[in-house]
């Protein structure tokens, strides 16, 4: 699994269950085992699980596991591998960019960006994909027609908190039930992950770049997707939510003409590389 680092290098990155995921979407067997995993009761089990005070014993092994720099987030005694998972960052690790006519990242990831074609379709790594799937609205699909898409992947060492990506007012939040597949980009190859994964997405109305939607996507595991509000005035860079246990993947859709995408982005996305990104790092410039 190759991306480009921030300092703009190639990096080659592969964790040792990448085999053992292979196993579960590719192999036969592996497909049968796969069946309840995905399943929402699973991932909600899961969930209260790592609620427990016993689960605070995985901390120091994931963390040493994934690398994760500690350096970013205040010192304490974590009462459950959930409440690890959902810390909060130390004010000034990611700072917004200030020009309020750039499109932020709303979370740490690994960024593609995909160009929306007049019947709004897009394909992520050879597995074609509708917003009207996606959305599961023909009617919203079409007014992002011709627009973009930035799927951004986060993986289970990233900040699993996440931001508003503009100034806006929020419509309420749309909240679409569904499996739980991982976001690895090994399930991508053999199933349409991003229309049968639950999902949650709502409408920013923005001055600086039109109607923007925000939609997060729960993963293997993460059995829960937690928006701290619905219809309000939101401010760029505000904490819009969390995602407890797992990789999970936020998507942010702009309409034609209204944002031009980082070239860089755009260049590797072409090439089948992802881009790693930080939250409040810029995204896109507006072109309104």
């Amino acid at each position: 699994m190759n991306y480009i680092g921030l300092d703009g290098e190639l990096v080659e990155l592969k964790y040792d269950y990448d085999g053992f995921l292979s196993f579960l979407y590719t192999n036969a067997l592996g497909r049968i085992l796969l069946k309840p995993i995905v399943r929402p009761g699973v991932s909600r089990l899961m969930g209260r699980l790592l609620d427990t005070k016993f689960s605070a014993n995985i901390v120091p092994f994931f963390i040493k596991r994934t690398g994760i720099d500690m350096s970013d987030y205040p010192e304490k005694d974590y009462l459950s591998f959930n409440d690890f998972f959902t810390r909060n960052i130390l004010p000034g690790k990611r700072p917004i960019d200030p020009d309020v006519n750039t499109l932020i990242s709303p979370c740490d990831c690994m960024a593609c960006v995909y160009r929306l074609s007049e019947h709004s379709n897009f394909t992520v790594k050879h597995t074609e994909y509708t917003l009207k799937s996606l959305l599961r609205s023909k009617k919203l699909a079409k007014r992002f027609e011709g627009g973009y898409l930035f799927l951004l992947r986060l993986t289970v060492s990233d900040y699993h908190r996440y931001c508003y990506a503009a100034t806006g007012t929020q419509t309420r939040n749309i909240h679409i039930d569904g499996l739980f597949h991982t976001v690895d980009v090994v399930a991508n190859d053999y199933l349409p992950i991003y229309k049968e994964n639950t999902r949650e997405y709502t409408l920013l109305r923005t001055e600086e770049f039109g109607d923007i939607l925000q939609m997060e996507v729960g993963a293997l595991l993460v059995g829960r997707i937690k928006n701290h509000k619905e219809q309000c005035h939101a401010e760029r860079g505000e904490e819009k939510g969390y995602f407890e246990y797992g990789g999970s993947t936020i998507i942010v859709i702009t309409e034609p003409g209204s944002v031009t995408p980082r070239p860089d982005l755009i260049e590797n996305t072409k090439k089948d590389l992802e881009t790693k990104v930080l939250m409040g790092q810029k995204l896109g410039v507006s072109t309104k």
